[in-house]
């Protein structure tokens, strides 16, 4: 296993690759998560990724089914401290209001907590931004579960670079925890939301980046090169964009270094972003042990600086 990194200017380190847990309890039955859980710890793999929205999107279901498996897993295998758990609060309606309302987040810690069977959570996200509450509430919120040891580290997914910016002021200010790790939506086809202000502010911050979408939603595996492939998936309507854009262009350039290398595009995909400036590590998520596999193979693979200039030039 390639050697772990420090999360941000946190205490946390972690594997340069997370397992993203949105499939579990959804495309991934009990079986299937736990052989991917254990393959990931057997592998090397450090943090586990999830949020109490997952999978409230697929109809008979209320949110908090993939938080629910991991914990049936963690109880199962009693792997709990071999392992970090992230997850989220903000999207998922519930008790105590909506979004990152005070109320509303120490409730939904409870209910993950519960759910995920164990006392601690190592890395809790506002999921996305609340305009509506101020933002020294919020991270007072997060400050309070943090005292009482339920938190540990505290981070924010889908942030702009100015509300990024100016929680952590508003948090230095009030002596408040503040978001030391960054979830944003980056890879190889779609940059524009995190390359600029956002990547430079959190190099500068030493924020820990862990990108989702790595792959975007399969594009970058290379099953979608033409609008006949599009059946191949639930997925496959979100592809026509890619294609219209810069995604043949990237594509290309990913089969020379496959050539070049032996590695696979989704290899090639996860190994680009871990060696960018500020990324602690992509977010990847499979269903099954092969899927996870492949993509942990990106681990060892070292990509050549013409190879990760090739990349970069194409997806621009």
């Amino acid at each position: 296993m390639t050697n772990l990194r420090r999360l941000g200017s946190t205490d946390l380190k972690i594997a340069p690759l997370v397992l993203g847990g949105n499939v579990f309890g959804w495309t991934a039955d009990r079986d299937a998560s736990f052989a991917v859980l254990d393959a990931f710890v057997a592998g090397g793999g450090t943090m586990i990724d999830t949020a109490d929205v997952y999978s409230a999107w697929v109809p008979g279901h209320q949110g908090g089914e993939s938080e629910t498996m991991i914990g049936e897993w963690l109880k199962t295998s009693g792997r709990r401290d071999d392992v970090l758990i992230a997850t989220k609060v903000g999207m998922l309606p519930g008790e105590g209001g909506a979004k990152l309302a005070p109320a509303r987040i120490a409730a939904a810690c409870e209910a993950s907590l519960q759910r995920l069977g164990t006392d601690r959570i190592d890395l809790y996200y506002a999921h996305q931004d609340d305009d509506a509450v101020p933002q020294e509430d919020v991270v007072a919120a997060f400050g309070k579960l943090i005292d009482a040891g339920k938190v540990r580290v505290i981070g924010a997914s889908n942030f702009h670079a100015g509300r990024l910016k100016s929680a952590i002021e508003v948090a230095e200010r009030a002596g408040l925890p503040r978001y030391h790790v960054l979830q944003p939506e980056y890879n190889l086809v779609s940059r524009g939301k995190f390359e600029g202000e956002l990547q430079d502010y959190c190099v500068t911050e030493n924020i820990g980046v862990l990108p989702y979408y790595g792959l975007a939603s399969g594009f970058l595996t290379g099953k979608y090169r033409s609008e006949k492939d599009f059946g191949q998936s639930v997925r496959g309507s979100r592809m026509s964009a890619m294609l219209d854009a810069n995604g043949p262009a990237v594509l290309a350039a990913m089969d020379a270094v496959a050539e070049e290398t032996g590695a696979t595009l989704a290899q090639i995909a996860l190994a680009w972003l871990i060696a960018q400036p500020g990324i602690a590590a992509p977010i990847a998520s499979a269903t099954s042990v092969k899927q996870l596999e492949e993509s942990m193979g990106a681990l060892t693979l070292d990509l050549t600086k013409d190879q990760l200039d090739r990349l970069t030039a194409a997806g621009v």
